[in-house]
């Protein structure tokens, strides 16, 4: 079992170094997207597109917005998976009123009993200003505790910054 845990700010150049991690596995390796489907947003609409299109028809995608941990059981064995990202996970379970805590700490076990390997990207919120909402200043909170029990469990954890790989753990 490997887990990689891929973290750095917005643009950091993060999905890329995923993509590079899991591809280095053997076997096809399988995109478990975590934002929602678009919709009407026409400029999440070209990200998405540009993402699907840098990675290649190679990748076979699985979209899921909530049940992380199922979509990861699912796809053991199916290649390497690269989940991208749980700072969307935990908005989608923020915004839909669930119990982000629980559905962290369900995960947990999940990752340490995978059989084939799992990169997963996150975005380190901490690095800024303190909010000045109770919401974002809530979420920035929820993200740091979120990426510590991650990191705890990962193999590996790597920050990205200007497109730079670090390794941390």
């Amino acid at each position: 079992m490997t887990v990689i845990l891929i973290t750095g700010g917005a643009r950091s150049g993060k999905s890329r170094h995923a993509e590079a991690r899991a591809t280095a596995f053997a076997g096809a390796p399988v995109y478990i997207a975590t934002c929602p489907p678009a919709g009407e947003d026409a400029e999440m609409a070209v990200r998405i597109a540009l993402h699907r299109d840098r990675r290649g028809p190679e990748w076979r995608l699985v979209e899921e917005p909530l049940a992380l941990a199922a979509a990861l059981q699912a796809s053991d064995g199916a290649g390497p998976r690269l989940v991208d990202c749980l700072t969307l996970w935990l908005s989608n379970l923020m915004f839909g009123h669930r119990d982000w805590r629980a559905e962290a700490e369900a995960l947990l076990p999940v990752l340490a009993a995978q059989a084939a390997p799992v990169v997963l990207v996150t975005n380190e919120v901490g690095l800024g200003i303190v909010p000045d909402n109770a919401l974002s200043r809530a979420f920035r909170d929820a993200q740091g505790t979120l990426n510590q029990m991650i990191a705890r469990v990962a193999d590996e954890v790597d920050f990205v910054v200007a497109g730079l790989p670090m390794r941390v753990k």
